[in-house]
């Protein structure tokens, strides 16, 4: 496993980062990382947003913010996506998602 989480912190409370979703995953989940992206895996099959949806939530939820938080910037139909996570501490979500890309599947 790459343990290495490429992130862009754009100012004190925004931060982009990438992730690469896996659709349709039997176990749902977030932790790992893959060539510099963090590893999201969502039940729900890539139609109609649905797959990009469960994925603002899981992230989201494991920074502890609102899901409104989350934006998708780039890769809205593809697998490697930009997100930026705003309105919280950039030094503290760095924190979190380092200990995620190194951590298996949660």
């Amino acid at each position: 496993m790459n343990e290495r989480l490429d992130y862009k912190q754009i100012d004190a409370e925004t931060l982009r980062f990438r992730v690469r979703v896996t659709p349709g995953a039997k176990k749902a989940g977030v932790g790992g990382s893959h060539d510099g992206a963090l590893k999201v895996a969502v039940h729900q099959a890539p139609e109609n947003g649905k797959a990009n949806q469960a994925v603002v939530k899981a992230i989201a939820k494991q920074l502890g913010i609102s899901k409104s938080r989350v934006v998708i910037v780039a890769g809205e139909t593809v697998r490697v996506k930009s997100i930026e996570v705003s309105g919280s501490a950039a030094a503290e979500a760095i924190e979190r998602l380092t200990a995620l890309a190194s951590s298996p599947l949660r």
